[in-house]
């Protein structure tokens, strides 16, 4: 990581912090027209990949990354991501070719896919990277749309050569148990009722229809049962679909993907209900809202490039559709931005390079529009109070983008502080809402930095992540265009005065969680993760850090917890060894525990024949 990318009391990776150094006043003065002059170039940034591309948890040796993994090429303006490192002057006065004595590392999605986004975990760009402008800093959303545009238009030929995923090897020994496809009467809308055929995980995808013990016939003394194993039951296009969720509700696990969403049953994965949508879904905040609200997004119309701007609520506990609506059209020269949703407190905001709004989570009434002066919100992170909003500000030198981050009021969307970064840094992801913990980078310089907030916008502490260790959080862009999801890392969690971060060692080694004290930045101690398996931080539980032990071809996965003082992974649920080839199978997978039941589900559904696409595994359960 590097030195804070703001004109506040530095420190962060390498430079020390000083705890008596104060914050930035809510509203933070003008930068001062030169950097001032700092320590060399702090230790390793976090994210730096290894020789070869990182393993996915659970993945063999030979597998792709798995979901979110580093991605490879920047998005233009606020829409990108950390690219890999040159010998670049820093902002405190580093020489090119002298990067310091901890060397320059890439942000942690080095490997990400093309400036478009693709689906989360695809190894090789989806679409073609647009080239940044002539001395420029690649652009923010007043800048470069032409590249933009005409990339665009080569993604197309593109996305048709999207080909298949085997999520399954060869030569499985087990006869899933496929959870039959029921429709409750609770479901606002409800389509065909489609037929699933019985992956037995010999490719065949019709055999006999075993019990439902099958999966757990070669279960052992205390590992976890598995509730359920589907198939896929959408037809979908030609390229595929990605998925949105996981998540559980209650006694339900809900996803969505193409043109409906559905709740399954977290006792047998039965389909309890369906909403299915005219077009295709676009957009979803990471989590749903209080008493399991959500508000999905999906496309206008049919056509190519149609644009993401209708939203539909929809109650995730009884599969009840609720208010729809279209988020106003914008207009002028960024006309043709994707929105990306988010929900803070009662309010669920849609916004992208020309426009943000807030609609009230339960009646659809809009609350606010964005700012339409020199700075503007592109991009919100929210959870069920707060509300934060990524800002691009119009500087006098277009090559200096000044990027700000604000605590809005979600009912107003009126900024309560602001926090201004350094030029040319801009606002990446946010890792925590509450506490605010934020990573930004830097473009030109390939830096990546992490920074801890407190309640007023001023700086609590800057990351350190030392010399030796790399990080790399996953974060899954899904297929937005142009626009930006502060939220859905994982491998990150936070609660009260401590950050946590899982290392990066690659298949076959057993990585760490490491605990950042969040008054100072530095590290307070490491958890190991057992068996030579890889362990993801997901989120908190009940003060813990709730991880994700990734299965081996002779490892189970697991779900574990790690206490707030450190120490070994308390196990939670141990997945049977006998099923860990499909455990590890699901692409670009996403996670969801609740209810005492662990979820797995693909993140992306692609086949090359009609009949493969109803063999596609979706999702698997295991519970007690």
């Amino acid at each position: 990581m590097t030195q804070p990318p703001s004109n506040q009391p530095p420190g962060g990776f390498g430079a020390p912090q000083d705890p008596n150094q104060g914050g930035v006043p809510p509203v933070p003065p003008q930068m001062p027209a030169q950097p001032p002059q700092m320590p060399p170039t702090p230790p390793q940034a976090p994210g730096q990949p290894p020789a070869q591309p990182p393993q996915a948890p659970g993945q063999p040796p030979q597998a792709q990354p798995g979901y979110g993994y580093p991605q490879q090429a920047p998005q233009p303006g606020p829409y990108g991501y950390p690219q890999q490192p040159t010998q670049a002057a820093g902002p405190y006065g580093q020489q090119p070719g002298q990067p310091g004595p901890y060397g320059q590392q890439p942000g942690p999605y080095g490997q990400q896919p093309g400036a478009y986004g693709g689906y989360p975990g695809q190894t090789q760009p989806m679409y073609p990277a647009a080239p940044a402008p002539a001395g420029g800093s690649g652009g923010g959303p007043f800048k470069n749309r032409t590249a933009l545009v005409a990339a665009i238009a080569a993604a197309a030929v593109v996305v048709a050569a999207v080909t298949t995923w085997a999520v399954v090897g060869k030569g499985d020994d087990e006869k899933p148990t496929v959870a039959s496809p029921t429709t409750s009467s609770s479901s606002a809308t409800t389509g065909p009722k489609p037929t699933e055929s019985v992956d037995e995980g010999d490719g065949s995808g019709d055999g006999d229809k075993g019990g439902e013990d099958d999966l757990n016939a070669a279960r052992q003394e205390g590992e976890a049962k598995v509730n359920f194993l589907t198939t896929n039951d959408v037809d979908l296009p030609r390229n595929g679909s990605e998925v949105f969720g996981p998540w559980i509700v209650g006694d339900t696990v809900v996803k969505a993907m193409y043109k409906g969403v559905s709740g399954y049953s977290l006792t047998d994965g039965a389909k309890k209900w369906t909403v299915d949508l005219p077009f295709k879904l676009c957009a979803a905040p990471a989590q749903p809202g209080a008493n399991g609200i959500m508000v999905f997004g999906y496309e206008e119309s049919a056509k190519d490039g149609a644009k993401c701007s209708m939203l539909q609520q929809i109650d995730l506990k009884s599969g009840k559709a609720g208010w729809k609506k279209a988020v106003p059209k914008p207009t002028g020269l960024f006309a043709f931005s994707d929105n990306t949703l988010a929900i803070g407190g009662n309010t669920v905001t849609a916004a992208g390079s020309s426009s943000a709004y807030g609609f009230s989570l339960t009646d659809g009434k809009q609350v606010f529009t964005g700012s339409t002066g020199d700075c503007k919100p592109y991009a919100y992170a929210g959870d069920a109070t707060r509300l934060i909003a990524a800002n691009q500000c119009r500087t006098a030198d277009a090559s200096k983008e000044q990027h700000t981050i604000s605590e809005v009021d979600p009912n107003t969307g009126k900024a309560k502080w602001t926090y201004r970064l350094a030029a040319t840094w801009e606002v990446d992801k946010v890792y925590s809402v509450n506490p605010l913990v934020v990573s930004a980078f830097q473009r030109e310089q390939k830096k990546w930095s992490i920074v801890a907030l407190n309640p007023n916008g001023s700086v609590r502490s800057q990351i350190q992540g030392g010399t030796k260790d790399k990080f790399a959080p996953r974060c899954g862009g899904g297929l937005v265009i142009f626009g930006r999801n502060l939220q859905g890392c994982t491998g990150v969690a936070a609660s009260g005065d401590t950050f946590y971060m899982a290392t990066d060692t690659g298949y076959g080694t057993s990585n760490e969680v490491v605990a950042f004290d969040l008054k100072t930045g530095k590290p307070k101690w490491r958890s190991k993760a057992p068996d030579e398996q890889s362990m993801t931080p997901l989120r908190m539980e009940g003060g813990e850090v709730l991880v994700y032990v990734a299965p081996k071809y002779d490892k189970g996965g697991a779900v574990a917890t790690i206490a707030p003082a450190g120490g070994a992974p308390k196990i939670l649920l141990k997945h049977p060894v006998s099923v860990s080839s499909i455990e590890s199978g699901f692409f670009s997978a996403g996670y969801a525990y609740g209810n005492g039941t662990f979820v797995v589900a693909a993140g992306r559904v692609s086949a090359s024949s009609d009949a493969e696409e109803k063999e596609t595994k979706t999702m698997m359960g295991f519970s007690k």
